[in-house]
Order: C-alpha cells, then sequence, then structure tokens
C-alpha cells in the first residue's frame, strides 16, 4: 500500500501543501508575466504604468501542479476532492479569464448585467454568472447532501463574487483571500481537505508581491479562482448553522455593495484602510 498524506501529521501535511504552492508559483510566474507583456495583454494601474493583466492564471497553475503531485498519495474520498477542487478552480479561471479578454466595464454590478441579459444583449458578466452559477450547482449537487444543494450553490456562487468585488486595489483580494482561508482554517482545524487550499494560499502568498507593488494585475482570472476556492472549502468544513451565517453575511455584503462603494466603505474605516494599504504603494 502505497504512502497516504494521512500519514503525517494534519499540520506537517498543511505545511507541505503551503510550501509546494509557494514553490511552484515562484517558478511559474516570471515566465508567465514575460508571456503576457509578450501578448499585449496588458493595462494602466493607478500609477499609469502598463502592467500585465490576468497574472492570476498562476493560482490555478501552480495548485494543480501541486495536486498532480499529491493526488498518488491521497485517499479515495479526498482524490475526489482533489477532483473537484481542480475543475472549480478550471471553471472559474476560465470564466474570470473570458471576462478580462473580452469584458467591458461600461456595465457592472450584477443588477447592470443582468438588465442587459433580460435586453437580449449577453455580456462577459452574464455569461459568468450563468455559467459560474451551473459550475456552482453542480459540485453543489456532487459534493453535498441534496437537501443543502440551494444553499453550498449559492455559497459557492456569492464567494467568487465577493473576492471579485474586493479586486479594485493592489493586494486588496489577495489580502481577503488569505483572510478567509484563516478562518476556514480555523473552523475546520484538522479536516484534510484544507489542504488543497492550504496550497492554493501558499500560491497566493507567493504571488502577492507583485500584486501589492502594482507590477502585475490577478484580474478576474485569479479573483473568480480564489472565491471559488473559498466558498467550496466553506461547504466542506463548516457545520450547517455556521455555513448559514456565512451565507447570509455573503448577501448582506452584494446587498451593500449594489448600493454603496465599497472602496468609500473601507476608507471610512481607519483599521480597515490601514490593512487595505499594508504592504502596498500606497501606504
Amino acid at each position: 500500500m502505497p504512502l497516504q498524506i494521512t500519514a503525517f501529521s494534519f499540520p506537517a501535511a498543511l505545511v507541505i501543501t503551503i510550501f509546494l504552492g509557494a514553490m511552484f508559483t515562484r517558478l511559474f510566474l516570471p515566465g508567465l508575466m514575460g508571456m503576457i507583456v509578450e501578448a499585449g495583454f496588458v493595462r494602466p494601474n493607478f500609477r499609469g504604468e502598463v502592467i500585465p493583466l490576468g497574472v492570476g492564471l498562476v493560482f490555478s497553475l501552480a495548485t494543480v501542479a501541486c495536486i498532480v503531485i499529491l493526488y498518488p498519495f491521497l485517499p479515495g474520498q479526498l482524490q475526489f476532492s482533489a477532483l473537484a477542487f481542480s475543475l472549480a478552480l478550471a471553471a472559474f479561471t476560465c470564466l474570470g479569464l473570458v471576462d478580462d479578454v473580452w469584458g467591458s466595464r461600461r456595465d457592472s454590478g450584477l443588477k447592470g448585467h443582468l438588465r442587459n441579459l433580460l435586453q437580449g444583449r449577453l455580456t462577459t458578466g452574464a455569461l459568468k454568472a450563468l455559467a459560474g452559477g451551473g459550475v456552482s450547482l453542480f459540485l453543489a449537487t456532487a459534493t453535498g447532501p441534496l437537501a443543502w444543494v440551494p444553499v453550498n450553490a449559492l455559497t459557492l456562487a456569492l464567494s467568487v463574487n465577493t473576492i471579485n468585488l474586493l479586486d479594485l486595489r493592489p493586494g486588496r483580494a489577495g489580502k481577503g483571500f488569505l483572510l478567509g482561508s484563516i478562518l476556514l482554517f480555523a473552523a475546520g482545524w484538522g479536516q484534510w481537505s484544507l489542504a488543497f487550499l492550504g496550497a492554493l494560499a501558499g500560491s497566493v502568498m507567493a504571488y502577492l508581491t507583485v500584486d501589492l507593488k502594482a507590477r502585475a494585475m490577478m484580474g478576474d482570472t485569479g479573483a473568480n479562482a480564489l472565491g471559488a476556492a473559498l466558498g467550496l472549502t466553506a461547504i466542506w468544513v463548516l457545520p450547517d448553522g455556521v455555513k448559514l451565517v456565512y451565507l447570509g453575511l455573503l448577501i448582506v455584503l452584494h446587498v451593500v455593495a449594489e448600493k454603496y462603494s465599497l472602496t468609500a466603505l473601507i476608507a471610512r474605516s481607519p483599521l480597515l484602510d490601514r490593512l487595505d494599504r499594508w504592504g502596498s504603494d500606497r501606504e
């Protein structure tokens, strides 16, 4: 019988996956950024400097590389979770990339995209909502009890959009993801499916410097993948009552974001503004 990852202590396995995620990101990042720049897929940052967009593709590349290495050492149920996690990353990375490449900022917000859809005009935002909702529904059906499918699907879909809402300033989306990961590690400590989130957290930590210094943008390509990972992991590890509270908070956040600017709300809070600026060139 081959050695399985569960032969290690949970903290040791988590450290291993975080390290692998960071290592692969450091390995892939320079070449990926160079490739994106060479292709001309660039945007101006807040200083007017032209930097690569969609660099968040590295999250899926690095995390799936970790999963490929770990897969032979996973017990059966964890192998299924690894495939589901990889599917979530791949699907939402692809949808985010479509939005980055072909998306228009003329219409923003969920209501704006749905309004265009009802008028017969398909936007990349509406496509992302429809296809992302379908993927969320599939993953919720495949990984949880049928009675919880609506809650789990909505949790996953809103988690995806939450990180997307944060991705308006250097480093903000990455910090939000890492904070969410820490909370999930604490809530689900000892559950082995957290190892996949650990690999992605390692990737984000290795990437975050270039984002904080406004040398690259993760784009929806990366933000959607981060949100999908948080949502799927929350479905797996949170107790039912806590999951309902988490979903309620997501709904409140989306209602607030439709009416107010999150950036303005963050700026009004000295603590949140300090955390938002921490480590970035806006400090």
